[in-house]
């Protein structure tokens, strides 16, 4: 009878102990939780080189926090990866630059961003002959 009372007091003991250990958990992760709603976010800055994994600070009065962001290591563009714009068609190619141009108009700017309105990007003009010009042009020589 001893041997039982004994095991249910230490059954007791445990429940508790494991129930005081989920309490200290939940009120950790509660304090992680910012009363502060004028967040001012920095540029993701990766880790090494010029993208990939990194972190963004913010602060907001006296608090400060790090988030974990990603810049994609195809993004070139001089507007930031923070900055989302819907883009146009690619327009003709310019015979004096020998590149084609499109226009950008802001759609999203991420952790408030400083982003303009429109923004412009150029690439190149192919120099290839598309494939069905190609295919008459060696028709007419046969």
């Amino acid at each position: 009878m001893q041997v039982r009372s004994l095991l249910l007091l230490l059954a007791l003991i445990l429940v508790a102990a494991a129930a005081e250990a989920g309490k200290n958990k939940k009120e950790k992760t509660k304090k992680d939780v910012s009363k502060c709603e004028d967040w001012h976010w920095g540029p993701c800055v990766p880790n090494s080189k010029d993208c990939g994994l990194g972190y963004r600070e913010g602060t907001c009065k006296d608090e400060s926090k790090k988030l974990k962001c990603k810049i994609p290591c195809n993004w070139k563009k001089k507007f930031g990866a923070d900055c989302k714009y819907k883009f146009e068609s690619w327009g003709g190619c310019s015979a004096q630059t020998g590149l084609k141009t499109r226009s950008g108009t802001l759609k999203k700017a991420l952790y408030n961003a400083q982003c303009e309105e429109t923004v412009y990007v150029t690439k190149p003009c192919s120099s290839k002959i598309k494939s069905k010009s190609k295919a008459k042009k060696g028709k007419g020589k046969d």
